[in-house]
């Protein structure tokens, strides 16, 4: 009977929201991770002088994270899939907020490098674990919002980062005393981490059958399909190149806007802070924009292959039309607003984060998303290198912009590789739902 029927679906229990609790603890980690990044490059002139330290060394020890961090991609994705992601987010936050608040016992150069290495190492596992966790709390239908609730952490955090660190600076009257505080805050939210996280919904108490039912996809049948049993690997390529050319483009405006600003638009201290506040807090609503539309066009019934595969191709190509356009372009303020739509489409490519769950067998998913994100790490050593010898070699901007415009265009070359037709049918909760 109608009304029997009415009944029966008014009585079934709401599904509860333990998925998106644990994704918004994960985005504050992802938050506090790039605060803690550039926390050194907002203290470096302060330090410089205590230490004496020269130009070459300063850009020594600020490329020091990227070292261990690149090195321990594809080992910490293994021990991801080995001990899960619960162990390794909480154990690696409460570690590198160890390392945090150990600098600020640095006595010279080397101390504080060493120190880097350290907080480098720890941070390796924390994306490739966030992927894991993508895999195993999210449906097919929700995993691009999942993916983007983590990494639209990095723009925010990036923006935030250089105000929080000064604030502390400020407030405290001492960089030692801001790395300190920077680093306990930081294991306290491993802390957390550990208190909350678990590995697979079944082992969350607060986790009901209706919910796990959403995770599961048993509410909707059609969306359920086999795991995937091998990564293909011209997909496998296509995902190591496309992130390779996105990070290129992040790291080189993480790296080199500042001075791009500063010098090539002749923006003062005040006005560039507030410039980099605004492109990367731009970054972060075009992360968010991305992910959720991704998902909302899914689940309106578009294919995920074609919605991914032309979120990605305009991201890409907006970014590369950008970077031509921008040497062209004569006033300041329009250059900067320019640069906050260039980072708003860039950041679709967080999508990123839902391809070790979409292409990867269920214990390859750390694995896979270690592999990527050592990609993306190593641009972050090789992309200030050589920006800076395109710039002193041609003495302007224009060329540094031109070859970000190429980085973008590998970005959609890479991202055309990947055989999205497999992904697309996708959706099984294989990493293990107990």
């Amino acid at each position: 009977m109608p009304g029997a029927h009415t009944a029966a679906i008014s009585a079934a229990p709401t599904a509860t929201g333990v998925r998106w609790r644990i994704f918004a603890i994960l985005f504050v980690i992802v938050v506090i991770n790039l605060v803690d990044r550039v926390a050194l490059s907002v203290a470096m002139p302060t330090i410089a002088a205590e230490f004496a330290l020269s130009p070459a060394f300063q850009g020594l020890v600020l490329s020091a994270f990227f070292w261990s961090y690149a090195a321990l991609q594809i080992p910490g994705g293994w021990l991801i899939d080995r001990f899960g992601p619960r162990v390794l987010i909480a154990g690696s936050t409460v570690l590198w907020g160890f390392f945090q608040a150990l600098a600020a016992a640095a006595s010279g150069g080397v101390s504080l490098l060493l120190t880097r290495i350290g907080l480098g190492a720890a941070e390796a596992p924390l994306f490739p674990a966030g992927g894991k966790l993508n895999v195993a709390w999210l449906s097919a239908r929700e995993r691009g919002r999942g993916a983007v609730l983590m990494d639209s952490g990095s723009p925010l955090g990036a923006a935030l980062g250089g105000i929080a660190i000064t604030w502390l600076i400020a407030g405290l009257g001492s960089w030692r005393l801001a790395f300190l505080a920077a680093g306990l805050g930081t294991m306290a939210a491993g802390l957390l981490a550990w208190w909350y996280l678990r590995d697979h919904p079944g082992d969350h108490p607060g986790v009901n059958a209706a919910e796990r039912a959403r995770i599961s996809d048993a509410d909707l049948p059609q969306v359920a399909q086999a795991a995937p049993e091998a990564l293909h690997t011209r997909s496998l390529v296509g995902v190591l190149v496309g992130r390779m050319g996105w990070a290129m483009v992040f790291f080189g405006i993480i790296t080199w806007g500042p001075s791009y600003l500063a010098q090539a638009r002749g923006l003062d201290l005040k006005q560039m802070g507030g410039a980099t506040f605004a492109i990367f807090l731009c970054g972060a609503v075009g992360s968010l924009t991305g992910g959720f539309s991704a998902d909302w066009l899914v689940n309106r019934g578009y294919a995920r292959a074609a919605v991914l595969r032309a979120m990605l191709t305009v991201s890409g190509l907006a970014t590369v039309a950008a970077f031509l356009v921008l040497p062209h372009v004569a006033e300041p303020v329009t250059a900067v607003m320019l640069l906050a739509a260039t980072l708003f489409f860039l950041m679709w490519g967080s999508l990123y984060w839902s391809f070790p769950a979409l292409l990867a067998p269920p214990d390859k998913v750390g694995l896979v998303g270690g592999a990527m994100n050592c990609a993306g790490s190593t641009s972050g050593i090789v992309i200030p290198i050589l920006a800076g010898f395109i710039l002193q070699a041609t003495g302007a901007y224009d060329a540094v912009l031109h070859f970000f415009a190429a980085c973008a265009l590998a970005y959609v070359v890479g991202t055309l590789l990947i055989d999205f037709g497999r992904a697309s049918a996708r959706g099984t909760r294989a990493a293990g739902e107990r």
